[in-house]
């Protein structure tokens, strides 16, 4: 009866959420990427970034849903239902989180400036490690467009695409 007193919804779930560069470094397509787990896309689509340094920000705003136990992995929500994992690194489980420092919680609201960890990439490699930043998108289901609109040499919070949920 009063729907004109409710507050206008400023993102509707199919609106594209903008998505940015976790990193300095290199933008790769997710075909790039040296694990076929993500190369292939059994766990979704997405990107990643070969970073030339460990700041590693938050790849769009949402909610932090997960911080996994060896802080190698983080999942978020964004406003539109789609929902991210960003995997810091390759095969960077069994370091039990000893190269990573993680600054957020779940629950915590995050954007493209919030930091996500702190990783020490000399670590990675001393470990033998590819240090690729992995984004994907693991509900797919809920992905009606992702848009890779950047590619090559990228700063940390440059806005890279965006991807779109279906209706």
């Amino acid at each position: 009866m009063f729907d004109f007193l409710k507050k206008k919804d400023t993102t509707p779930e199919n609106s594209p959420v903008k998505l940015y560069a976790p990193a300095n470094g290199k933008l790769i397509s997710i075909d790039e990427v040296s694990d076929p787990v993500f190369s292939q896309k059994m766990m979704g689509d997405g990107f990643a970034v070969i970073p030339t340094d460990g700041k590693i920000t938050s790849p769009a705003a949402g909610k932090v849903l997960s911080v996994f136990p060896t802080q190698h992995a983080v999942g978020l929500l964004l406003e539109n239902g789609v929902e991210i994992l960003l995997h810091m690194g390759l095969d960077t489980v069994e370091l039990n989180g000893g190269p990573f420092e993680t600054a957020v919680k779940e629950g915590d609201e995050v954007t493209e400036n919030t930091v996500i960890s702190t990783v020490d990439l000399a670590a990675l490699e001393a470990a033998g490690k590819d240090s690729a930043m992995v984004v994907v998108f693991t509900n797919m289901d809920k992905v009606s467009d992702f848009n890779l609109a950047a590619t090559g040499e990228v700063s940390s919070s440059s806005e890279i695409g965006s991807v779109k949920a279906t209706d």
